[in-house]
This record gives C-alpha cells, structure tokens and sequence, in this order.
C-alpha cells in the first residue's frame, strides 16, 4: 500500500450477522490495517462488526477514531476504548468528516446504514467530488446479489459501465489492499462540490 493510502474509512454492521465469518473478516481486516500502519476511521460503535474491526485495530497497536453521533453515544454505544472518539451532531456531519479524512473506503457486511453509506462515497466518487477508491470485501458471498442488480442496471441502461467498473471487490483481505493501492480514479473533471455543513 502506498504511503498516502493511511486512512481507511470502514462501513459494517452494528450487529455481529448470523455468520461467524462476518465476525472473522472484521478481525482479521482490523489486524491487518493495524499491521500496515493504517488508521481506522469508523463510525464510532462498540457493537457488531463496528466494534470488532475497531477492537482489532487497537490490539494490534494501530490507531481508530471513531466518529459518532451525539444521539447514538448518549445511548452508550460509543467505543470508548479508541485512540480517538469524536461525537458530532448529525449524521450528515458524521459522514462529512470521516470523507474529509479519508484516502479509502471499504464496506464489509451490513445492512441499511453501511450499503447507504457507501453507496454515497461511491455516487461522490462518480461526480469527482473524491478519488478515493471504494471497495467492498465481499465476505461469504455477502454481496454476489447486490453486484448481480448494479450488473442489471447496467444491462438496462442506467449505469454506465465505467461506473460499474470504479467500485473495487475482493474476498480475500491482500489482495483488497492491493486493489486499493493500485485504483486510480476514471473522473478527471469534478460535477459540484460537498457543501459547507
């Protein structure tokens, strides 16, 4: 991995999913960012996979911020164990900062918030308003029938193939890496900007 490619942001579920795989990949990619030098950005949990993955960071050394909502850390969910934990005020301004810090984003499994979120980071990717790779570590399979739909949007008309093309899958956590390492964005020219928060 390249030296400018330190700061990987994470999407995944809150709760652990029903397969012990989910729980392995989360460890297993915390271990390894932390052995890379890299720092965990997250949503800030201390449940589920959020909390795996950044509990594997810390006993390897490495270095999580969490960033957090204050409705959600008042509810006693925030990881108080990380090198950094930073409580904001919306959601929006939650997703604002850890884009803001980013130089990736990796979805591992999860639900509603994590295929929300970084299905934004991609559609900012496709209108240049970041360059930053967006990968998915498909874990079991998890997201073989989310490829096969954006396949069918493709097939019908309303995704461009080069779009489909920018988002990064692997299964396997090295080789993710190193997908990451060597993107380079297909946008040249950026559509509009994030706006001010």
């Amino acid at each position: 991995m390249s030296n400018d490619l330190k700061n990987i942001v994470v999407f995944c579920a809150s709760s652990s999913g029903n397969d012990p795989a989910f729980v392995e990949a989360a460890r297993d990619l915390g271990s390894t960012l932390a052995a890379r030098g890299c720092t965990l950005i997250y949503g800030g949990g201390n449940v589920g996979l959020m909390g795996t993955v950044a509990d594997a960071v810390m006993t390897g050394g490495g270095r999580v911020v969490g960033i957090i909502p204050h409705g959600l850390e008042q509810r006693e969910v925030a990881h108080r164990g990380v090198s950094e934990l930073v409580v904001v005020n919306s959601m929006h301004e939650r997703k604002k900062q850890m884009a803001e810090r980013a130089d990736a984003f990796v979805a591992l499994p999860g639900g509603y918030g994590t295929m929300e979120e970084i299905m934004e980071v991609i559609t900012w990717a496709q209108l240049g308003i970041h360059r930053c790779p967006c990968a998915f570590l498909n874990v079991a399979g998890y997201y073989d029938a989310f490829f096969t739909f954006l396949d069918h949007a493709c097939e019908s008309g309303l995704l461009k193939k080069q779009y489909r093309e920018m988002i990064l899958v692997e299964n396997e956590i090295d080789r993710l890496f190193d997908s990451i390492a060597a993107y380079e964005s297909p946008i040249k020219d950026q559509w509009i900007e994030l706006p001010e928060s």
